[in-house]
């Protein structure tokens, strides 16, 4: 179970858990909840797209993308999805307990890269939460930029995360499309898969630059369509998924061709993984 503040004492050092106090949760579905996390010690300074070693004591330690607003440093946001023994544990962890955390580790979505560009953010499933960093840093500086698009999908409406950002998004300029795999008669908007909805969005290929994430098969297809659709693959870039261990390319676990997920990634360029990409069950 997670510890109390009084019981956190730990030497400094890479793989050592810096202890963080969890300050609020939200219950996004029926097995996914929000955290904010506080530092106990000082502020903390993340790029979007760089991920922590979030770990509940005696429960083990996972690697979490952090989700919350880069210009925000007093706490951080993770989006968990309980899965397993640890993941279990860290959503079960009550407001006020302490969750140890390391890192950020992981390179960052190239937002130094978007002015005048258009802007795909494609993501699925729990897939959106890596990116909703990305979202809104990019609706910070949405005045240099061109188009943002955001295309979204989940397997059901129940699936879906921030649903009421969502609308909030949408407000502030962005271009929001949703899509889900399945849904009742009550459900109004798109059913299908994310990349069918790459040929309803408007945009400039010339001038456009994707941001992708979500279920392995889903960015496949996701990359085809961009392609067909004109975007350059070195201008697509995707946020991948490994069995990280140590978060700092020690132990190799999360070795995806030449590359250390945890040290090179989790984010790529297109082109840097298309090799790698084309072989199943790499």
């Amino acid at each position: 179970m997670p510890s109390s503040p009084e019981a956190v004492q730990a030497e400094s050092g890479p793989m050592v858990p810096a202890p963080f106090a969890l300050a609020s949760k939200r219950q996004e579905t029926h097995d996914t909840w929000t955290l904010e996390l506080r530092p106990l010690a000082g502020a903390f300074a993340f790029a979007p797209g760089q991920f922590m070693m979030l770990s509940a004591s005696g429960a083990g330690e996972v690697p979490i993308s952090i989700s919350g607003d880069p210009s925000q440093t007093a706490a951080l946001l993770h989006t968990v999805r309980a899965v397993g023994l640890a993941t279990r544990a860290i959503c079960q962890a009550a407001p006020g307990e302490v969750l140890g955390a390391r890192g950020p580790y992981g390179r960052p979505w190239p937002l130094t890269e978007l002015d005048g560009a258009d802007v795909l953010v494609v993501a699925g499933g729990i897939g959106l939460a890596p990116l909703r960093a990305a979202i809104l840093a990019l609706l910070a500086r949405r005045q240099r930029l061109g188009r943002i698009a955001l295309l979204y999908g989940g397997r059901a409406p129940d699936q879906l995360l921030y649903t009421e950002e969502l609308q909030r998004w949408a407000e502030e300029g962005l271009e929001v499309m949703i899509t889900v795999d399945s849904a009742g008669p009550e459900w109004l908007g798109h059913v299908g898969v994310v990349p069918r909805l790459l040929s309803q969005a408007e945009f400039d290929p010339s001038q456009a630059l994707a941001l992708v994430c979500g279920p392995e098969v889903m960015m496949r297809f996701a990359l085809a369509s961009l392609e067909r659709l004109g975007v350059r693959r070195d201008r697509v870039y995707l946020s991948m998924e490994r069995n990280m261990q140590c978060g700092v390319g020690h132990c190799g676990h999360c070795q995806l061709g030449p590359t250390l997920v945890c040290r090179d990634g989790p984010v790529y360029a297109w082109s840097e993984l298309d090799p790698w990409l084309r072989i199943r069950e790499l």
